[in-house]
């Protein structure tokens, strides 16, 4: 049986989602791994990076479940939490300045930033400690993975791995905008020593407050932004006393505010609501 079902196309510094209300909409029955990867497609579907299902939870004030263009479920993205947050906060279903979250990462605290970004509210997400052991990451190694060298195809990378509820593998490069992140992206996150596979970021220390990155988002491909990715990014660059402990990730969609204080990073970013629609199923 075809039916419509209602959707919001949201992004936050140019990580695109297609957003499924399921506290004001049934959403029962929905296949959401096929359902991702048809919404996703850019040229079949309504195009986006991810998929965004808001449901009710007994543990928290909402939840979110996050599909890849590629059907795969994920455990967090910074981006799209922050995309959650501004919907519940501009449709009313919620008063609270400070959201609980429950994702598959555990729960997650979005705030209402002070402040606009043009026409997008500011939010700031209680993102989490980061975790740094390999085991927990989960990558193939032990103890913290800090400059760890991998070997693709002839070349060695110096991979420092952080998790922020899904796993990361930061690279430090001379020049980000530059690199074949195309090229390298798609074996770097296959390659075995991650059991999960995972995201990878290449970054380029710009002085001790910025940062630049670009982003191989595991399930995705290249994407504009990720935000645990530039949480993750953020976390390597401290860690290995590159920048100071305030940092601004420069993305390909924008900036986003990153801040450790060695143990919860803070992530500030804008999100916004693109369109609304309705789609046949």
């Amino acid at each position: 049986m075809t039916r419509l079902l209602p959707f919001t196309k949201m992004q936050g510094t140019g990580n695109d989602f297609v957003l499924l209300d399921g506290v004001s909409y049934d959403m029962t029955g929905l296949a959401l791994p096929t359902l991702s990867k048809r919404i996703c497609d850019r040229r079949f579907g309504i195009g986006a990076d991810q998929l965004l299902l808001l449901g009710l939870s007994r543990s928290a004030d909402f939840s979110m479940r996050i599909f890849n263009a590629d059907g795969s479920e994920v455990q967090m993205c910074g981006n799209g939490i922050r995309c959650l947050a501004s919907y519940i906060w501009k449709h009313k279903l919620s008063g609270k300045e400070t959201l609980d979250i429950e994702t598959k990462a555990g729960i997650i605290r979005p705030s209402l930033a002070k402040g606009q970004a043009g026409t997008a509210a500011l939010v700031r997400v209680n993102m989490g400690e980061p975790v740094l052991d390999a085991k927990r990451i989960p990558v193939n190694l032990e103890g913290r993975v800090v400059d760890y060298p991998l070997s693709i195809n002839g070349q060695s990378f110096g991979i420092t791995c952080v998790s922020m509820g899904n796993p990361h593998a930061v690279i430090f490069v001379a020049d980000a905008g530059a690199f074949p992140v195309r090229q390298y992206g798609p074996l770097i996150e296959n390659h075995p020593l991650f059991p999960e596979r995972t995201n990878v970021e290449f970054v380029q220390v710009l002085d001790r407050g910025r940062i630049r990155m670009r982003v191989w988002e595991r399930g995705s491909g290249e994407t504009l932004a990720c935000g645990t990715g530039a949480s993750a990014s953020a976390v390597a660059a401290i860690l290995k006393g590159l920048t100071d402990a305030k940092v601004a990730v420069m993305l390909e969609g924008g900036i986003l505010q990153i801040e450790w204080d060695g143990s919860v990073v803070y992530m500030t970013g804008p999100a916004e609501e693109v369109f609304e629609g309705e789609i046949y199923i």
